[in-house]
């Protein structure tokens, strides 16, 4: 059994799902300090304390993700609309009860206190709330009653050199209110969704939630195309350094960008499923004007893939490139020691006949052009001439065209 929702699939939630139904009173009192490992595909384990009460907000939290938590409302409508940090969720509350449509931005998930006090406020399932902590999680669906749950992670390049930034971010849909769960409170990719819904730009406050919902799960697919961009321009630059200057570093950043692109191709299939599951089984509280438009965001999302699977064969192939341009070089400097031992093979072999040290006075036949007043210039005549003729024989048969000082790497 899976936990409350798995890829592609939306599970209705009648209480406690089939994982957390699975755990035991004991895996609920485990300190994070002793704790197995959990991986990011593992179903996440049960959080809830024995009588099957409140959510232990507190051990739930990893030390890394443990920044304050800021409460930003957002309520809007057609005529106005009101923005407000807020320090309880009920003020929160009275903003969604005064407005047909309230968007409240929960930044940073480190207050235990206020998170309770939110899943009180806004009678948030347990287990939703659960699986809004699980940092690490898979993108996914799930649904619970009249309440739904899109877990989907947003990115960014990083600020500088080679990186990816991921966030996790998670929405719960209720009627007519949308609360955004967001790891840090430093980025996101909404600011332009806040700018529609400050300026009334387009026609986003005359909609209902759904509409807000698609105009959040949009910004998140928007945000890949900047890093796409980014390693665009890092496989530019990388395959031409892996063509003219070779080096040590190219093969090292060839390495970071492929893992890189493994990293992004992670956060990018799950998120596809998501979407897919949306548009096909998302009508019951989504309706299905919100699915035309999720389409839309789906097909960008399809785009953004195939930008990522074809970069991620360009990486594979600077790889070749990369030794193909070392092979070559060394066969350059190969070849430019061929000609030089070419070149002095003919005069060794003179300077060694004329370095056996015969005597010419015991016999006329013994090296007699070293009695001669210019032997030594013409043996010297002799040998520059034939260096200069397999230079000249080498440089017709076109050997000097490729010849250049290896320029050397960063």
């Amino acid at each position: 059994m899976t936990d409350g929702a798995t890829q592609g699939q939306i599970n209705e939630g009648n209480g406690i799902p089939p994982a957390a139904a699975g755990g035991s009173p004991e895996t609920a009192d485990v300190p994070p300090a002793i704790a197995p490992p959990s991986s990011p595909l593992d179903p996440p384990p049960p959080n809830r304390s024995v009588d099957g009460a409140e959510p232990l907000l507190g051990p739930r939290l990893p030390p890394a993700h443990g920044t304050p938590t800021t409460l930003t409302a957002i309520a809007y409508g057609p005529d106005q609309w009101q923005e407000q940090v807020i320090d309880q969720p009920d003020a929160a509350l009275a903003l969604a009860q005064a407005h047909p449509v309230c968007w409240l931005d929960v930044q940073g998930l480190g207050t235990p206190g206020v998170l309770a006090d939110l899943a009180k406020t806004f009678d948030l399932h347990p287990v939703m709330l659960d699986e809004v902590l699980d940092i690490p999680h898979r993108p996914t669906v799930s649904l619970y009653g009249d309440q739904a749950l899109i877990i989907m992670q947003m990115v960014r390049p990083a600020p500088q050199g080679y990186g990816l930034l991921t966030q996790q971010v998670s929405f719960i849909l209720q009627p007519q209110r949308l609360i955004s769960f967001q790891e840090e409170k430093t980025w996101d990719c909404f600011e332009p969704v806040r700018d529609r819904i400050r300026h009334r730009l387009g026609l986003l406050r005359d909609q209902d939630m759904p509409f807000l919902a698609h105009s959040l799960i949009d910004s998140v697919v928007d945000s890949f195309f900047p890093v796409l961009e980014v390693y665009g321009e890092h496989l530019t630059a990388l395959e031409t350094e892996a063509v003219t200057i070779p080096s040590r570093q190219t093969l090292q950043k060839i390495h970071i960008l492929r893992r890189e692109m493994l990293s992004l191709r992670r956060s990018l299939w799950p998120q596809r499923a998501v979407l897919n599951t949306l548009i096909r089984d998302g009508s019951g509280f989504l309706g299905p004007e919100v699915r035309l438009y999720l389409q839309d965001s789906y097909d960008h999302l399809i785009q953004v893939v195939d930008m990522m699977e074809t970069y991620r064969e360009v990486a594979s192939s600077l790889m070749d490139m990369y030794l193909s341009s070392v092979s070559n070089r060394m066969n350059e400097v190969m070849k430019l020691l061929t000609v030089i031992s070419t070149i002095f093979i003919p005069l060794t072999f003179i300077a060694g006949v004329y370095g056996m040290n015969f005597d010419p006075t015991v016999s006329p036949w013994n090296m007699p052009e070293l009695t001669w007043r210019w032997g030594y210039p013409a043996c010297l005549g002799g040998m520059a001439a034939i260096a200069a003729g397999l230079v000249l024989f080498f440089w017709r048969q076109g050997w000097f065209e490729n010849f250049a000082e290896p320029p050397r790497g960063e």
